[in-house]
């Protein structure tokens, strides 16, 4: 699924599989009314519900270039 915007025409008539696309993907959808965003679909998350720390960063890494190469960043020593 794409993040593009869909009006709320395009939203009304494929609603089930746009709900069926949010929920396989976790990603949100934004519904707009006249090409202003005026709603966002997105997948419930139970906040009481306990995750782990892999559950949580799932879909944060951006890339994944090269894993081995230097990392050209000063540390700061915590003495």
């Amino acid at each position: 699924m794409e993040n593009k915007p869909v009006s709320k025409s395009e939203f009304k008539s494929r609603a089930l599989e746009y709900f069926r696309q949010i929920e396989s993907s976790g990603k949100s959808m934004i519904v707009t009314d006249h090409g202003r965003p005026a709603l966002e679909i997105r997948p419930y998350r139970n906040l009481d519900q306990k995750r782990t720390p892999l559950e949580v960063l799932r879909g944060s890494v951006v890339s994944y270039v090269d894993p081995t190469a230097p990392v050209d960043v000063e540390w700061e020593s915590a003495q």
